[in-house]
């Protein structure tokens, strides 16, 4: 293989080979270009910063979508989930003393049953919200099913709870249902 011919360059002879592509020789510029080559400078130097932070608004929007996705992604199946629990909660509820006793052992199934499906819940960042009557009505936790004046109660106070609320985590996945004093205030 034969070596490539070596010689001796020189920058002129680059500069007339590169002819119209070479840069032009500031002294030989005008004001006018000058000034037009700084205006493009300016624009290509905005327009390549806004990239850049056009850039970083989506690595951070991605990472926000990433970690909602990881935090709230089983919302629907944990609201899908909801029923079994009031279901199993409501079969404990209406047991006799009578039936409790002749039927212990399949209810302390349905109950570990239930301990379990809270620890699964819990484990996945799910809580109950379970007020208790007399409490205040947070309409960002509650959902008032009915309203009914009851004696030595005070307008707002929570007389009957019907179903247990859940959050995920900081959202609500379903509100507690209760119903709710109208007793005016004397």
């Amino acid at each position: 293989m034969a070596e490539p011919e070596k010689r001796d360059i020189d920058i002129e002879d680059l500069a007339d080979e590169a002819g119209a592509d070479a840069a032009p020789d500031p002294g030989a510029m005008t004001a006018e270009e000058i000034e037009a080559l700084r205006a493009e400078r300016d624009e290509l130097r905005d327009r390549f910063m806004r990239a850049l932070a056009d850039a970083e608004n989506s690595r951070k929007r991605a990472d926000r979508d990433r970690r909602e996705a990881e935090q709230y992604g089983g919302s629907k199946l944990a609201r899908d989930m909801l029923p079994v629990y009031d279901h199993l909660s409501r079969a404990l509820d209406v047991v006799t003393e009578e039936q409790r006793e002749a039927q212990k052992a399949f209810l302390e199934g349905v109950e570990l049953t239930l301990r379990e499906l809270l620890n699964v819940f819990s484990k996945h960042g799910i809580e109950p919200v379970a007020p208790e009557v007399g409490h205040s009505f947070d309409p960002q936790l509650h959902q008032a099913m009915f309203e009914a004046p009851v004696p030595d109660t005070k307008a707002g106070e929570i007389i009957q709870v019907m179903a247990v609320g859940f959050m995920l985590h900081d959202r609500l996945l379903r509100p507690a249902q209760v119903g709710v004093s109208s007793t005016p205030a004397s």
